[in-house]
């Protein structure tokens, strides 16, 4: 099979060093790619969401599937794209339909999907600049912290959780009226403030049967001890300690399969993965939000743990045929650690000469922010690369990663020392 990965990340090098294992993938393209994927594919420049390049794309190598890293494509219909052009229909697409991305492209969506399903989340109204008050009275009526979501798809910065009543009235006022977040804050979500621990659950769909992917903790800000801003994230580990088979159970009867069978009740294509965002609360399970992909650097613990044929596994999901997939787990624990640019999440350099990853040993190395310059890797994004390590122990596994760090070099490298602390 002739095979095109979408993207240019941790997650899709990931997915492409998993396809390339493949006796069934002949030809692996990736579009843009990065400095990692170009050792195991062909780099291919062009926008994800250039759907004419990657249609001349798929005609002129014989592509007979893709796969689709981001949220962005998704969001913007590919998989419909795909569908509904003649010449591209025979081509195998993994990931949902525009109406299925609409659970990640609209947190309003999201919230009403819930609701409508009965799936436990966090209380909330939705509120746009001509109800600016009403949103203002809201916040009043709710206990402080309060949570402010952009609408729309705002890169993973959408989300602001505020202390101060007043601060987070300004917020709301900025997010409306001076449209902080552009067209994604055009309408706004308040919700209540959940108190618990974090944890990712990955589903991958075929629109009528799933299976349940190893669970992952990512850690979302900057600073040792999840002080400072959000980002993309720092790190993860998986599976994650707490989510035993009691609880496991109660996430797959109270969120999974209500979500499926509210995708099958309202005739939604779905072939691909559900990227559940869950806070443990007590010892109940209640969702944050909906993704339409597979996380990052999450997956970067999840695939490597998959010991399938991950294009035997994407065919039966083309084929709605997944409930012939057994999966295939390796029992140890993995644990990643993002290596960042100096500055992120705000503004940072790129173009830094990166250097001593190709001497790592005992660990896997996937690029997310890089590209070839002259036959030299160098830097081209706040978050550069994940270093991901196994073991029976997640302690053990990130000792591993950080040894392994301790070779790889560029100008104002910075990392969490802390992945896993609160495990």
């Amino acid at each position: 099979m002739h095979i095109l990965i979408l993207g240019a990340g941790g997650r899709e090098h990931t997915f492409a060093y998993k396809i390339a294992q493949s006796p069934k993938c002949e030809k692996l393209f990736v579009a843009p790619g990065n400095a990692g994927t170009a050792g195991i594919a062909t780099n291919v420049d062009i926008s994800v969401t250039d759907f004419e390049a990657i249609k001349k794309l798929v005609l002129d190598k014989n592509i007979d599937m893709v796969v689709v890293g981001p949220e962005d494509p998704l969001v913007h219909g590919v998989y419909d794209f795909f569908k509904n052009d003649k010449e591209l229909g025979h081509v195998a697409v993994i990931g949902p339909s525009k109406r299925g991305a609409l659970l990640e492209g609209s947190k309003e969506r999201a919230k009403e999907f819930m609701a409508m399903y009965n799936i436990p989340t966090a209380a909330y109204e939705s509120f746009k600049a001509e109800s600016l008050d009403a949103g203002k009275a809201f916040l009043e009526e709710l206990k402080p912290p309060y949570v402010l979501k952009a609408d729309g798809l705002a890169a993973g910065k959408g989300v602001v959780i505020l202390n101060d009543l007043d601060e987070a009235k300004a917020e709301l006022t900025d997010m409306l009226t001076n449209k902080k977040f552009g067209a994604a804050s055009e309408t706004v979500v308040i919700e209540e403030f959940l108190d618990g621990i974090e944890l990712s659950v990955f589903v991958l769909t075929d629109g009528k049967n799933y299976i349940t992917l190893p669970t992952a903790k990512d850690y979302k800000r900057i600073g040792e001890g999840d002080k400072g801003l959000n980002t993309g994230g720092m790190g993860a580990v998986s599976p994650v300690p707490f989510a035993n088979a009691a609880f496991m159970e109660k996430i797959e009867n109270r969120i999974v399969k209500p979500t499926i069978e509210g995708l099958k009740a309202e005739e939604i294509e779905y072939k691909g993965f559900i990227f559940i965002g869950l806070i443990k609360v007590g010892d109940d399970p209640k969702v944050i939000e909906y993704n339409v992909r597979m996380g990052d650097p999450e997956t970067e613990v999840v695939l490597p743990r998959i010991k399938n044929d991950l294009v035997d596994v994407f065919e039966k999901v083309a084929a709605q045929k997944l409930d012939e997939v057994e999966l295939d787990l390796d029992p140890r624990s993995a644990a990643t650690v993002m290596l960042v640019s100096g500055g992120y999440p705000e503004a940072y350099e790129k173009g830094k000469v990166l250097t001593g990853s190709e001497t790592v040993t005992d660990s896997l190395v996937f690029h997310a922010g890089t590209h070839l310059k002259d036959e030299e890797v160098v830097t081209s994004g706040g978050r550069v690369m994940a270093v991901t390590s196994l073991h029976e122990d997640f302690k053990e596994a990130l000792k591993t990663s950080y040894k392994n760090i301790e070779k790889i070099k560029f100008d104002k490298m910075n990392y969490r020392k802390d992945i896993g602390f609160d495990l």
